[in-house]
């Protein structure tokens, strides 16, 4: 053990702490970065521009709609990085403007020509040919126009409601009567927003592009420039002298006072009806919108001229993600079959796998589905007695929802805790509980004050020895949609310990039992953020010898980020990978020097959390559902599990953290002034990327 230093107090007030809005604006920034790259297939590249926009309209719907609550409550209260809810709103445009001016660039002058060199064209309406024109003047007759309500807005007419994400045309009309009156067009948002014109009409030789091409040749219209041509079909008799796009966002956090509400699923239900309608929080227009249409919208939306985002391009770019649905598997990334461990066909079933071992499934290079098949096969099987799980995202199409109702109907003891509160997936959970509870299965809504984030899964089985209990925690969801895009770790074990902690959960969970103490998990609220802090603490003893890696989503908690401080201060050496949001400042002298924090964005969502302590040669390795998030560690039920097995723990160091640790092909480091740049290999070293080593070079999970 080596000495460690006198550690330095530590005030997160001295410009320690990186403001949490603007961290989340530079990890947009590498979504953005991921549209841009040369090297990536083409239309991976235009899926990861509509989940830039995507993230952005997330981001105004929840993070900018709090800070313009605070600032219309009057609160002046300072962030750890010193900044009130103004100078917050106020950083928050000046970092998004030039974002969103590169964010256009690359649509126009990048992914727009690119695409038509590969027969996929996005055609503006006026580049179109008479017989093109009078094609889609019969689709909208046909599709689009019965579908359209213009709303007028005048002395007898109140400016109509807007509802939140509508793309609309602000219609400028001529009245013969009456002069200059103003209209709404709502575009709608079941009907696809880019038109296959190919489909409709013959294109062009310059349509076609110059070179022959494998698949047949693609061109797209965007919707609203169709309607905004057709629009004398909805104001008969008057003059159309213009129409100007124009897209609201609004604030859609909903609040829920718990112990105030008889019925939970009821008020959740009242509260998505109401999102459509909340407050305004960002008025995206076209750059050519005239002012005194800008100050109505702006007047009638009750907004400033800050929440103004003007475009001069298409707004509204996560619609992009149509095209990636084509069918060109040469512009995709390749796919890759995952990987099922080889334990699953060694053994008679599933069971006795688990029995054999612990196991350890590494997704979506690991297949979800031995998953899925526990819950099958514990649905089927006579000898299981009892199933219990957490539900927080599950998918529309659910085969874990489906076993669930079979072993209900089955007649077995089910009980599973549905979280409704996931956000921007309350609908779809409201859906799954009620088909749950048709089929005789057990279902709650989660801990009164906090929503249940833990994904855990308990199966009790009677056995010739006795009563047996199997569990799978896991780090993500059980979504087999999002299995094979999100990087998450999963464990199945039979060890009692385990099993017995799970249970205690559970019985938190659907009843009164409330323990303060578990064997081997930590329980947010109640002991999870205490083992992380313990983990910390127990290396600093170790000095320049310790070190810390860990792996999550988010680093925001201020108690944690002092803590890593304090250790840094006292020679720790602390790897952080952290793909999203990230406060603290590395690389400080006398206070984070041996800090690194590295951000990978690449094909898969990095989302599991992983926390290891080198604990002087015998390692710790915990997995959680947790990020270092104060939501997480305080207000959610939440799980940190460890592993055990010494042959798994290698498997998490090896081949995953210092493989993460070791990118530099998607991998960017947290500079101490809050930007990142990219990591790049040394001369002795070729590039790696990690997510790519993971599903070609690495030893199968269950091959020991």
């Amino acid at each position: 053990m080596s000495e460690t230093a006198p550690e330095k107090a530590v005030s997160l007030r001295d410009s320690l702490y990186l403001n949490r809005e603007l961290s989340w604006i530079e990890f947009n920034r590498r979504v953005l970065q991921e549209a841009q790259n040369q090297n990536a297939p083409l239309l991976e590249r235009v899926k990861f521009l509509s989940i830039f926009s995507s993230n952005l309209d997330e981001f105004f719907m929840i993070r900018v709609s709090g800070l313009r609550e605070q600032i219309a409550a009057g609160v002046t209260q300072r962030t750890p990085d010193g900044m009130t809810p103004a100078e917050q709103l106020d950083a928050v445009r000046a970092a998004l403007l030039p974002l969103l001016d590169e964010q256009t660039r690359v649509l126009t002058d990048d992914l727009i020509p690119k695409l038509a060199g590969q027969g996929i064209r996005l055609l503006n309406y006026d580049e179109l040919t008479p017989a093109q024109r009078a094609a889609l003047r019969t689709y909208y007759e046909r599709e689009i126009f019965p579908v359209l309500t213009p709303l007028a807005f005048d002395a007898a007419h109140p400016f109509p409601r807007i509802s939140n994400l509508s793309l609309n045309l602000a219609v400028l009309i001529n009245d013969p009567e009456y002069g200059e009156r103003f209209a709404r067009v709502k575009v709608p948002s079941n009907l696809a927003r880019l038109i296959p014109l190919h489909e409709l009409a013959p294109l062009t030789r310059a349509q076609d592009g110059s070179a022959p091409f494998p698949y047949k040749s693609m061109a797209f219209v965007w919707i609203e420039q169709v309607i905004a041509a057709n629009l004398a079909d909805l104001f008969v008799g008057m003059e159309i002298m213009a129409a100007y796009p124009f897209r609201i966002i609004r604030d859609t956090d909903i609040e829920i006072q718990e112990d105030e509400a008889d019925d939970l699923l009821l008020t959740i239900e009242q509260g998505i009806r109401q999102r459509r309608f909340g407050n305004c929080v960002r008025l995206e227009i076209g750059a050519g919108m005239p002012d005194r249409v800008r100050h109505t919208l702006l007047e009638k939306l009750q907004l400033d001229s800050g929440a103004v985002y003007a475009s001069s391009g298409p707004l509204g770019l996560s619609s992009l993600m149509e095209l990636h649905s084509l069918d060109r598997p040469g512009l995709k990334d390749r796919p890759f079959p995952a990987a099922v461990p080889s334990i699953f066909s060694s053994e008679s079933d599933i069971f006795s796998a688990i029995r054999r071992q612990d196991i350890l499934l590494h997704h979506p290079y690991d297949s979800f589905t031995p998953v899925v098949d526990l819950i099958r096969t514990a649905s089927e099987d006579p000898n299981v007695l009892a199933i219990k799980m957490t539900l927080y995202r599950v998918g529309s199409r659910s085969p874990i929802v489906d076993a669930l109702m079979e072993a209900g109907e089955n007649g077995k003891h089910v009980a599973v805790l549905v979280e409704l509160k996931a956000r921007f997936d309350e609908e779809n959970n409201i859906v799954w509980a009620r088909a749950l509870e048709r089929s005789g299965v057990h279902v709650v809504y989660g801990v009164l004050g906090l929503k249940t984030h833990c994904k855990l899964a308990l199966i009790v089985r009677r056995e010739r020895d006795g009563i047996h209990r199997y569990v799978h925690l896991g780090t993500g969801n059980y979504n087999a949609t999002t299995a094979r895009i999100y990087t998450d770790l999963g464990l199945m074990t039979c060890r009692e310990d385990i099993a017995s902690d799970v249970s205690d959960v559970f019985n938190f969970l659907t009843g009164f039992s409330n323990p303060k103490t578990y064997r081997k998990l930590g329980v947010a609220p109640v002991s999870l953020r205490e083992t992380i802090r313990d983990l910390i603490r127990n290396e600093i003893k170790y000095g320049k010898d310790g070190h810390l890696i860990f792996k999550v989503n988010a680093l925001l908690d201020p108690a944690m980020i002092e803590d890593l401080y304090k250790a840094s201060q006292a020679g720790v050496r602390v790897d952080l990978i952290v793909r999203g949001i990230c406060c603290i400042r590395p690389g400080l002298p006398g206070v984070s020097e041996t800090i690194r924090v590295i951000s990978i964005v690449g094909r898969f969502l990095e989302h599991s959390r992983i926390y290891y302590a080198r604990n002087n040669g015998d390692e710790q390795v915990y997995l959680s559902s947790a990020d270092l998030m104060q939501r997480n560690l305080d207000r959610r039920v939440e799980a940190l599990f460890p592993v055990e097995d010494p042959a798994l723990k290698t498997v998490v160091r090896q081949q995953i953290l210092d493989l993460c640790l070791a990118d530099t092909v998607k991998a960017r480091q947290l500079n101490s002034d809050g930007s990142y740049t990219w990591v790049k290999p040394d001369a002795d070293h070729p590039p790696l990327d990690s997510q790519h080593s993971l599903r070609y070079n690495r030893t199968p999970l269950g091959a020991f």
